[in-house]
């Protein structure tokens, strides 16, 4: 196994046991164990556990900024580009559930890149609410308080990660067409 290839397997790993115990109940030595290694050779792959953490939600913190900058410059209707960020979040919550529990509950955690995920972060939300703000102004949704609306979109979105991994028989495309129609039919005006 190369030294990428190895590092990986430690990245995917340790996020694993992040989700399940806690990035601070985590040890190098409990990510040694895990993966039949010494700990002091996980060392010659990575820097720290902090490197680690930072690796996994930096990851998914900037596949959010690069999708949201790129449904944002589609000239769809804000409905449509609320549909493609739910449809982004089911995305990621399928493929990548540990580093979805990690961002919710683990990024206080992080030292160095603090300020540049919490950056990623205030521009998703922001970019989110604009579109919201979008849409009411153009009578694609009913007139409510923006924040209402994203506040009620976020809550579902960010704990996906812990419902779709429970589901043993769940049609991911399936759920891309219900959910966004299920959320966007309780804040689309209708015509």
């Amino acid at each position: 196994m190369s030294i990428s290839n190895r590092k990986k397997e430690i990245i995917r790993i340790a996020a694993k046991l992040f989700k399940e115990q806690g990035y601070r109940a985590v040890s190098m030595r409990d990510l040694a164990k895990a993966l039949h290694m010494k700990a002091s050779s996980l060392y010659n792959h990575i820097q720290s556990k902090e490197e680690i953490l930072s690796h996994i939600i930096l990851e998914v913190a900037e596949e959010y900024a690069t999708s949201m900058r790129q449904i944002q410059n589609n000239d769809s209707s804000c409905k449509q580009k609320l549909k493609l960020l739910i449809e982004l979040h089911i995305h990621i919550a399928n493929k990548n559930s540990h580093g979805m529990a990690i961002v919710q509950k683990d990024w206080i955690h992080l030292k160095k890149e603090m300020e540049y995920y919490k950056n990623l972060r205030s521009e998703y939300e922001n970019s989110f609410y604009e579109i919201i703000k979008e849409g009411i102004r153009n009578a694609e949704l009913k007139e409510v308080n923006p924040e209402t609306i994203l506040f009620t979109l976020l809550s579902t979105l960010n704990t996906l990660y812990l419902w779709i991994p429970k589901k043993t028989e769940l049609d991911i495309e399936n759920l891309k067409k219900e959910l966004p129609m299920l959320l966007l039919l309780g804040i689309a005006k209708t015509k």
